[in-house]
């Protein structure tokens, strides 16, 4: 496909998800009636679309419309490519821009703070609330694509070996301060899943704050941990790398379906439940929940989350994160003596989800203690983290 044949390919898949179908099953429509596609094809197509995803209001009024044409023409200037050099009309090009579409182009300088930033009005005043002076640097750092990291499985192997057996691969990649686990991947990232360090489990995708707050969290080998809400199971698999003895659970188990392969893989064993046998097995030195949240800190990787969510939803969002504090509280009170504790984490950023949840859990169970909180910031290199520890006193 040439450069102006992706651009084209883009334009569709967007017209798909702004008329409401979502974007990866829009990408996987799309390939499916495209099948001479190739690899490199179909990897620039999902480039386009979420740069496109996570620039959405920008492109759409540098762009100077509401449908994936506009939103291309508008990407591309965003991103300082003249779009008469791909939308040329030659070949499977989209069509030469009209007289009446370069009238509707708006300027750079003349974007409202919320197009420049690409976010939506209302939650403005709630990041200057929640960040102050870095409100306008993290979501300009949403904007962008997030950088790829690693975690070594440490149990398996050192970082510096790791390192040493990906570039055998040509993945080139650098110690990240954020976490002593953390590789950043600088070239060659869609080689990792057939790379000999990912088959043979020493490293795991997983971002470099995701696994700080589990290095937060000072847990030992042996300790009893259940992941409360462990979907995917990466940070169930990294605390079992620590040595841990580790439950994990979701209330949808659907999301765990590949964690048996992932712990297999990484030479683990967790033992997955449902919600009726939490009550059955019996006590936990710690009780790990990331929570359901608006995912403000992760919109690079995930930027449909910003255009969906709305002051209702957060509101939900923030009922259901109570519901989840006063439920591990139940979980940790059976533990005898003083060192239970529950992890609460988020990907998020916003302080209502985050510090203000937390001293509202402590103000309702006076019987713990907020011991130690942490916010990282896409500015620190990774998504953007809250974690709490909250120890029975």
């Amino acid at each position: 496909m040439t450069p102006g044949a992706r651009v084209a390919a883009a334009i569709e898949v967007l017209d798909a998800y702004l008329s409401g179908t979502p974007a990866e099953q829009a990408l996987s429509g799309w390939t499916r009636g495209h099948r001479f596609a190739g690899s490199k094809d179909r990897a620039a197509l999902r480039d386009h679309v979420f740069d496109a995803l996570r620039r959405l209001r920008s492109s759409a009024a540098l762009g100077g419309g509401q449908d994936g044409r506009a939103t291309m023409i508008g990407l591309l200037r965003g991103q300082g490519i003249d779009p008469d050099s791909l939308f040329t009309g030659e070949g499977h090009a989209p069509a030469r821009l009209s007289p009446a579409e370069y009238a509707s182009l708006k300027d750079q300088a003349n974007l409202t703070r919320g197009e420049r930033l690409d976010c939506p009005d209302w939650l403005l005043a709630r990041f200057d609330e929640s960040l102050a002076d870095q409100s306008d640097a993290v979501l300009d750092a949403l904007r962008h694509r997030a950088p790829v990291f690693l975690r070594v499985n440490t149990a398996r192997a050192t970082r510096e070996e790791v390192q040493a057996l990906l570039a055998q691969d040509a993945i080139s990649t650098t110690p990240h301060d954020l976490a002593s686990t953390a590789l950043l991947v600088n070239e060659n990232p869609r080689k990792i899943n057939g790379s000999r360090a990912f088959l043979d489990g020493l490293v795991e995708l997983q971002d470099a704050a995701s696994q700080a707050v589990i290095e937060a969290l000072n847990v030992q080998p042996g300790m009893r941990v259940l992941d409360y809400c462990a979907g995917g199971g990466g940070k169930a698999l990294a605390l079992a790398a620590l040595g841990a003895d580790v439950v994990a659970h979701d209330i949808a188990p659907a999301r765990m379906i590949d964690l048996p392969t992932r712990a297999t893989r990484a030479g683990c064993d967790i033992k997955m439940v449902t919600t009726p046998e939490l009550n059955t097995l019996g006590d936990f030195d710690l009780v790990l929940a990331d929570a359901p949240c608006s995912g403000s800190g992760s919109w690079r990787r995930a930027p449909q989350g910003k255009w969906l969510l709305d002051a209702q939803r957060l509101s939900s969002l923030c009922q259901i994160q109570s519901e989840i504090l006063t439920k591990l509280s139940e979980l940790t009170h059976r533990k005898a003596g003083n060192t239970a504790e529950i992890a609460y984490a988020t990907c998020s950023v916003l302080v209502e989800e985050n510090h203000e949840q937390v001293a509202q859990f402590v103000l309702k169970h006076p019987s713990y203690d907020c011991v130690e909180e942490r916010q990282f910031m896409p500015l620190d290199g990774g998504d953007g983290f809250y974690v709490a520890r909250l120890r029975r006193k």
